[in-house]
């Protein structure tokens, strides 16, 4: 057959979901159909579509549905599936109820799949029609580059195929001789053959190469739907709001296993005994976005807490699992002790996959993690991540896969009841500190993301209503529609939001459902929570016909209406103000003490209510005092931009009297009041239980900060307090920190801020600093010998509050500068010391993640070069080196080599040796090669190091500007095997994009603009993250607007982006000169030596040299291995002399670091020979495909690059330089605009 496109295939009906109201005998006999299509059991048919009709017929009392037809049951076998070819053969069976008489139409949705035939109650074939928007978004617009056309076009390609509006990719025509099918409501079976080959999103094949079969090479394949995606591998309603019952049937070979949702009925070989069939039944109802499957030759561990649970992992990886999943049934008797419910699945299963585009993935009975999260008993980070991955995903299954979403709209409470969930799991479990700091960080997260984009909607379909105003003169609130405008990308749908705006979406969500603990207590939103969960278990246990399915969706409507009924309190304004309306309050605080009335005079102001993000906030704010009597809670009611409020104090100031402090805990301290004022006050806080969405800048001196740091003892106001005494560097605030770093009873993470705190302040005091470098006391103390301080112990990592600062000290300390802004030499030999004598052979647990930490302090210890060569024929040699710069850089060398050997968990140390030696690059003490990054990103490595060497390759391009590295990025992205990749690559550009919006750059050119449109237009049409990943590189790259290096094709387009000219009096007029034209006399001769000269830190922008030519010699002492060879000491590495032009003197635009295009890469790390791989990884890591990217390529200037953009403003601004200009230039030649002694501007194409 034929499949045609038909372009008006989307059609909507109304917008109320109807509850699904069909007979109990309907499951009951579907349970006993064959999953295959050909043994259906048709006994009792017509007493079955009686029922139907009954069921029809009390449907239609009620209000139109969305959707044309109910979904009652659903049949999903998938029998041939190749791993060579990367392809699966299926069939779909979808039992459907029409809702209303006249069906003609059938809607689904199915996408990169290719059908070929549809059949009705195994009869009557349908016609049907194909047609996907996101193949072409745009259609037809070949000329508009502006991403706001684009995102309309956007939203209206994902709404034409939308499954809550009646919308699809699939439509099936019904034929006029299958209309008695329908016609008196009966249940329709709806078959349909498709296949599936090398898709590009939602299912994952991973083939690694080499030899022997698929088996013995650990071949195996996954499903990895983002949202419900769930089109992309099988037909199907891809809508949340459509539970129902299933089927499932995989083929596979019959030394795999294939695990999916449901309970296991049987496996059963095939005649051939070849390939086994294994069969699934979920019989309750489920949507298709929470299917998945996963097939590969892996090794099965029950749990033995629960037998219920089976956890699966990848060839040799079984003790890491026992490992990682031993409290895992701690979390599930968690969980149903809290909620009062039992678990939702009759069983759980945990598959443990390669290549996973996140950690973690929850559907219905199963989650599917990433291998990363495995780790042994001796790793002590990753046991946090991991337990509080796999505990998320367990409260996934009661909220987000047994009750999910009724609309796109009401997902923030499917995430935010798990993360909420989540949280107090962790609260358990790493105890309250943590778990109050995990709230803080992600508090300031939102925060941050909101004031740069703009305010999160978390309920989009309804507007708020209007907030009550204090008079008519205030601004009426913001609605929902002026807050959704600020944002470049629609919010109304799934599959048109930044990926990154959905991570923080799920954070806000928690927030919120935090705040409405706080609201109504946390004992009855549990009981809320278990009303839902009881509503939806019954509804679950009862058959179809019961309309009682309804119950296992969740809106923000029906849960507002659960708080009513369970509590009485009605939140409709809170759910305006915080879920329908965007955005957070921002207060500042101010307080002045009236000594003759003995109060507190506060000032409340929220002057940012017009920025992006921040908006007004009504209602009651907390504000806690801590007198010397005792603490103090006082409630404001803000009603105001500024509220003052004057607070009388219950106690009187005794500086001189000694008596002890009672805190909020109850405890009594001791306070040296010696710095007090006139004031009772110790410290101010505000809104201390982070019950508002809200950002807080609290006035108060520094003493304050001081006592709020050293006694309080909440960890969120001493992280506060922390943050706040970086601007106020005194000896009062370097023995606070000081202090809080030695108290063993403060939280590790408070401790570890402080180090890095006293780090800033030591800085900010290096003239008046006394005594050894900042903690280096303190780590002596703590983990230095007896006998020989500067020696260290010997590891011992069982006090875990120890170790994370034994990590953290030292990167600290390396952050140090003395007042020529170098790192001390008694530091930087400290740390060498800490290698020296790092002896971990009697410890129980690794220290990777400690050599780490030293790594980066070694990179943190690098300054910048002062002095640069600039004698052309200069050869560069370790000698010219400082003797500190060769030491780090001989560690460093050892270090990488080593790993190359002994590979620590998840490498890294690699992973930080890779960004010192990108610190060494950019300081100038290496040359600038991109060579060691490539062959490191490449397939095949973990993924770890290849983010860290993409990090350095995306710097280098931000840095040096160069167009075939910035290729070669692309190019992963459009074409890298790993997903995860892709996608942090992606994500990494945008946080470091080469170029500023609306700035002359090189790559600032119509070639890159018609890459990324054509990328989000069309090419990644199946993978939704990574196509909105492009529109928020589009973005970051050129913002709103059009591109400014692209033509204008006609007038009208043209007048539209000129910029408006304005008026400028004659007498302000400067002529203009040109600022970037070298003049003939300017050009040295070729035999000419430059003199070398001392260039000032702040005088480096007055002076530019072309790189010379250079050579590097072998280091003393550095004995580097390269990729593809073992270790040779003493091995001498010798550059190949530069054939690059002679260095003349650039008249403008300065550059940063030192850089030479023809120097050789670091010794040990060059390119291997074509078809090798770097030593010392993994056995079973994939060997990396052959890049064409590792050919140097030259460093091209491109003339009009280097133009000046600033134009008449800076031609203006030269008369006044040269007014003030009075110091005398050395006698060397210069461009004109030297002469005239102004600084050049730096051109962003340079750098």
């Amino acid at each position: 057959m034929i499949i045609t496109c038909d372009t008006n295939s989307g059609p909507t009906c109304s917008c109320n979901t109807l509850s699904i109201a069909l007979v109990v005998a309907a499951v009951l006999l579907l349970l006993r159909i064959s999953i295959r299509k050909d043994q259906f059991n048709f006994l009792g048919r017509e007493k079955v579509n009686s029922l139907h009709t009954a069921g029809l017929l009390m449907m239609k009392k009620d209000k139109q549905s969305d959707r044309t037809f109910k979904l009652a049951h659903q049949i999903l076998s998938l029998t041939g599936i190749s791993f060579e070819r990367k392809s699966i053969i299926g069939f779909a069976e979808l039992t459907i109820v029409p809702t209303r008489e006249g069906l003609r139409t059938i809607r689904l949705n199915a996408k990169q799949c290719r059908v070929y035939r549809v059949v009705l109650n195994d009869t009557y074939e349908a016609p049907f029609q194909y047609f996907d928007p996101f193949l072409d978004i745009c259609q037809g617009d070949s000329k508009t580059r502006v991403i706001e056309s684009f995102s309309k076009c956007h939203i209206g390609a994902a709404q034409k195929v939308d499954p809550d509006l009646n919308a699809g990719e699939l439509v099936i025509n019904v034929p006029p001789e299958a209309f008695h099918l329908i016609g008196d409501g009966r249940g329709l079976r709806v078959g349909i053959e498709f296949s599936l080959e090398d898709p590009k999103a939602g299912m994952h094949f991973v083939v690694p190469e080499g030899e022997g079969t698929m088996v013995e090479r650990a071949a195996h394949m996954y499903t990895q739907n983002y949202e419900n995606s769930s089109r992309l591998w099988f037909p199907c309603v891809d809508s949340y709001a459509e539970p129902c019952t299933w089927k499932l049937e995989f083929t596979v070979d019959v030394d795999m296993i294939a695990i999916s949702c449901g309970e296991l009925v049987e496996s059963v070989l095939t005649p051939d005994m070849r390939r086994k069939t294994y069969h699934y039944v979920v019989n309750t109802p489920v949507c298709a976005p929470n299917i998945a499957v996963a097939v590969g030759p892996f090794e099965v561990y029950v749990d033995p807490q629960m037998h219920e649970v089976t956890h699966f992992c990848l060839p040799g990886l079984m003790p890491l699992l026992k490992n990682t999943v031993r409290y895992m049934h701690e979390a599930f008797e968690y969980y149903e002790e809290l909620l009062s419910t039992r678990f939702p699945y009759p069983c759980y299963k945990q598959v443990f996959v390669d290549e996973a585009d996140s950690d973690v993935h929850a559907y219905a009975t199963m989650t599917i993690l990433s291998t990363n999260c495995l780790h042994s008993i001796a790793i002590i980070d990753e046991t946090f991540i991991s337990r509080k991955a796999m505990s998320k995903a367990i409260a996934e299954q009661f909220f987000g896969c047994f009750i999910t979403m009724q609309n796109w709209s009401d997902t923030w409470l499917a995430k935010g009841i798990a993360e909420y969930l989540c949280g107090l799991y962790s609260k358990k479990c790493f105890g309250n500190n943590a778990y109050r700091e995990w709230i803080q960080r992600e508090l300031h997260e939102v925060v941050k993301y909101e004031e740069q984009f703009g305010g999160i909607i978390l309920d989009c379909s309804t507007p708020p209503a209007p907030l009550p105003v204090a008079n008519i003169t205030s601004s009426p609130a913001p609605t929902a529609k002026t807050v959704e405008n600020q944002h470049y990308f629609p919010v109304r749908n799934v599959h048109t939001i930044s990926p990154k705006y959905m991570e923080i979406m799920r954070k806000k969500a928690h927030l919120i459902i935090r705040m409405l603990e706080h609201r109504i207590g946390q004992e009855l939103l549990l009981q809320v929570l278990n009303k839902q969960l009881s509503l939806a278990t019954n509804a679950a246990s009862t058959k179809i016909g019961s309309r009682l399915w309804g119950h296992l969706l969740i809106s923000t409507k029906t849960f507002n209406t659960a708080i009513y009924t369970v509590t009485g309190k009605d939140m409709s304004v809170f759910v305006d103000q915080w879920v329908r309306t965007g955005g957070h309050a921002k207060f500042t605080l101010t307080s002045i003490f009236n000594r003759k009335r003995n109060t507190i005079e506060l000032e409340l102001r929220q002057d940012c209510v017009n920025q992006k993000g921040v908006r007004k906030y009504v209602g009651p704010l907390l504000i806690q005092l801590q007198e010397l009597d005792g603490t103090f809670k006082h409630t404001l009611q803000i009603e105001n931009n500024v509220v003052k409020a004057d607070i009388t104090c219950h106690s009187k100031s005794r500086r001189n009297k000694k008596k002890k402090i009672p805190l909020c805990t109850g405890e009594e301290v001791d306070m040296d009041l010696s710095q007090m004022d006139e004031s009772p006050v110790l410290w101010i806080r505000l809104d201390p239980e982070m019950t508002l969405m809200r950002a807080t800048t609290i006035e108060q001196p520094d003493f304050q900060w001081q006592f709020q740091l050293r006694h309080e003892r909440d960890v969120t106001a001493q992280l506060e307090a922390i943050v706040a005494l970086e601007k106020y560097p005194s000896p009062a605030t370097r023995i606070a920190l000081t202090d809080t770093i030695e108290n063993t009873k403060n939280f590790y993470r408070v401790r570890c801020e402080a180090a890095h705190c006293l780090t800033k302040v030591a800085n900010q005091l290096v003239t008046s600093w006394q005594g050894p470098p900042a903690m280096l006391t303190l780590f002596r103390k703590f983990f230095g010998s007896f006998s020989a301080p500067h020696i260290i112990k010997q590891n011992n990592f069982t006090n875990f509050q120890h170790y994370f600062l034994q990590c953290t000290i030292p990167v600290a300390m390396a952050m140090l500068r003395n007042t020529h802004g170098i790192c001390p030499q008694e530091v930087v030999k400290f740390l060498l010391d800490l290698f020296k004598y790092n002896d971990n052979t009697k410890n129980h647990y690794s220290d990777n993640y400690y050599r780490a930490a030293l790594v980066d302090a070694l990179g943190n210890s690098i300054t910048p070069v002062v002095q640069m060569l600039q004698q052309g024929n200069k050869t560069i040699t370790g000698e010219n080196l400082s003797s500190d710069t060769k030491l780090i850089l001989e560690e460093v060398t050892r270090i990488l080599n080593l790993e190359k050997y002994l590979p620590s968990y998840k490498y890294s140390v690699s992973v930080s040796c890779l960004k010192v030696i990108r610190k060494l690059q950019k300081c100038g003490h290496l040359p600038s090669l991109p060579k060691i990054y490539r062959t490191y990103a490449e397939y095949g490595n973990y993924i770890d190091v290849r983010i860290a060497a993409l990090e350095c390759l995306v710097d280098f391009v931000k840095v040096d500007g160069r167009w075939e590295d910035f290729d070669h990025l692309l190019q992963i992205i459009e074409k890298d095997p790993d997903p995860a990749v892709r996608h942090a690559l992606a994500r990494l550009i945008i946080e470091n994009p080469p170029f500023e919006k609306g700035h002359h750059h090189r790559l600032n050119k119509e070639e890159l603009v018609e890459r990324l449109w054509n990328d989000m237009n069309s090419e990644f049409s199946n993978d939704t993250r990574l196509r909105c990943d492009m529109v928020d590189m589009y973005y970051a790259l050129y913002g709103t607007k059009r591109p400014s290096c692209m033509v204008m094709e006609n007038d009208e387009l043209a007048k539209m982006y000129r910029p408006q000219k304005v008026s400028t009096p004659v007498e302000s007029i400067v002529p203009l000169k040109p600022s970037v034209e070298v003049e003939e006399d300017v050009k040295v001769k070729s035999e000419e030596v430059i003199e070398e000269t001392v260039v000032p830190i702040d005088k480096v922008q007055d002076i530019l040299v072309e790189p010379p030519k250079m050579e590097i010699e072998e280091l003393q002492g550095a004995d580097i291995i390269p990729l593809d060879e073992p270790m040779v000491i003493g091995e001498e590495l010798i550059a190949q002399p530069s054939q690059g032009p002679v260095p003349v003197i650039q008249e403008k635009k300065p550059k940063m670091e030192y850089f030479s295009e023809n120097s050789v890469s670091l010794p040990g790390v060059l390119v291997p020979p074509s078809g090798q791989q770097p030593t010392g990884f993994e056995p079973g890591m994939f060997n990396p495909t052959t890049s064409g990217g590792n050919q140097p390529h030259k460093h091209k200037r491109d003339s009009a690059d280097e133009r000046d953009s600033s134009g008449k403003d800076k031609a203006k601004k030269k008369k006044k330089d040269k007014k003030k200009h009075k110091h005398k230039h050395k006698k060397h030649k210069k461009s004109s605009a030297d002469e005239k002694g102004e600084r050049p501007k730096p051109d962003a194409g340079l750098f």
